[in-house]
């Protein structure tokens, strides 16, 4: 008797719809799904391996690079195979465990790539700004609190979400039209209020948004500092060395809000166009982040084809 209450309440599995509307072209849609998963692994990987292995890139702006490759290879990996599951072979029950384990750690990685993303921020203001103070200022003693910092806010953010599902009961609803698993999905299926859940998510975005608005600051006193610069030769030098932070932020954050805003405001928009969106800030970061930092970065464009290319 006590198991069926535990299964009325909890559902045993949910299932994952992928991308309603699109079942007949699942199988093609995975293609570019796989590529950009493959991209992402091999990018980041040998991104962190040059960083690792070159002394010359021990520096604070690339120990963040390293982090966040850390991060995008836990988060493509987290959702994309999944994925390619329900696409490919229609493996679509996920347990009701694994679901809020993947719930977990798609918030977890995704918070924590976004106060990384403000810490480069900062350290580019720094490094612009401060230069002199550069190395004092950021020491590998603070770069591990940062990084620790960014564990913690984390976390805080996200173990709540995983209480605040469990003490909600389901009453059989099991179907989730989506790829992967995420907080709101999962609440809206509850029968039982979830303005807590709503409460809670929003004020998750807006310590998002804040991360924004620090970053926007920040680049905000450097492009004044830039420009405050006496020769052309040396602002544009400046200019250069934060051209791929601001490709990685806009690469994160943009499809990031236009997913947010469809979802809360554009309810005449086709549910397929909502998933879509919903994708492409979790699948696409991870695989545009190496290539963006390894197209403007000379020491890690060089060292990368040195790895994939032996004659080069």
């Amino acid at each position: 008797m006590s198991t069926l209450n535990d299964t009325q309440f909890h559902p045993s599995s949910f299932l994952l719809l992928g991308i309603p509307g699109l079942e007949d072209v699942h199988f093609w849609i995975g293609f570019p799904f796989l590529f950009v998963y493959l991209v992402a692994l091999l990018g980041n990987t040998a991104v962190l391996f040059v960083i690792l292995t070159e002394h010359n890139l021990h520096e604070p702006m690339y120990y963040f690079l390293a982090i966040l490759d850390c991060i995008d290879l836990g988060l493509s990996t987290a959702t994309i195979p999944k994925m390619l599951g329900i696409f490919w072979f229609s493996l679509r029950d996920i347990s009701f465990e694994s679901c809020l384990s993947q719930m977990f750690f798609i918030h977890f990685f995704t918070a924590t790539e976004s106060i990384v993303l403000v810490a480069m921020a900062f350290d580019r203001y720094i490094a612009i700004c401060k230069p002199l103070r550069y190395t004092m200022i950021l020491t590998n003693r603070i770069i591990i609190i940062i990084a620790g910092i960014a564990i913690l806010r984390s976390l805080c953010m996200v173990i709540p979400l995983v209480f605040l599902l469990l003490r909600l009961p389901f009453c059989g609803h099991h179907i989730i039209p989506h790829t992967y698993c995420e907080h709101m999905g999962i609440a809206r299926l509850a029968c039982a209020s979830i303005k807590v859940n709503i409460i809670f998510g929003l004020g998750d975005m807006s310590i998002l948004l804040l991360d924004v608005l620090l970053i926007t600051l920040s680049y905000v006193r450097i492009l004044h500092a830039v420009f405050c610069l006496p020769s052309k030769e040396a602002r544009l030098k400046a200019l250069n060395t934060c051209g791929s932070h601001i490709g990685v932020i806009s690469a994160f954050f943009t499809p990031a809000f236009f997913s947010f805003l469809t979802h809360r405001f554009g309810h005449n928009i086709p549910q397929y166009i909502h998933i879509f969106l919903a994708n492409l800030y979790i699948v696409v970061p991870p695989a545009l982040n190496p290539a963006i930092y390894g197209v403007r970065t000379k020491q890690i464009r060089e060292r990368v084809l040195r790895i994939f290319f032996k004659d080069i």
